[in-house]
């Protein structure tokens, strides 16, 4: 199997990672019993750590399509090199160091991991061009 893809594998984990530490925030300020309802209304809207693991998931879900796309197309192309693999993997890991980043609230640092994952997808594409 191309690393790429076993690292695609391995950030479709990380995407569901992000999904239930949204939820889990989401849940536990506006509490289970909205959770398990059906979310009919106006909603307070969510604040803090929340509010920032609601917008990470969002982010995430923004950039995970093109580098599935790009890795799935790399993969296809027979463009496999140990410079995509690379890209891929400094994609995972910035998009691993994105979440706690955000949670935590650190600015600027944020900004320079999302922009490490942005070059990674855009190098994977690269080698397609």
């Amino acid at each position: 199997m191309a690393p790429e893809l076993r690292t695609l594998g391995w950030a479709t984990i990380l995407g569901l990672a992000y999904v239930l530490t949204a939820a889990a925030f989401a849940t536990q300020q506006r509490g289970l019993r909205w959770n398990a309802g059906n979310r009919d209304g106006e909603v307070k809207p969510l604040s803090g750590a929340a509010a920032r693991a609601a917008r990470a998931n969002h982010n995430f879900l923004e950039t995970f399509p093109f580098f599935a796309a790009a890795t799935l197309a790399v993969v296809l192309a027979q463009r496999s090199s140990a410079h995509t693999a690379f890209a891929a993997q400094l994609y995972l890991w910035a998009r691993a160091a994105y979440l706690p980043i955000y949670l935590i609230g650190i600015p600027y640092v944020r900004t320079l991991v999302w922009a490490a994952a942005f070059w990674a997808v855009l190098q994977m594409l690269g080698a397609l061009l």
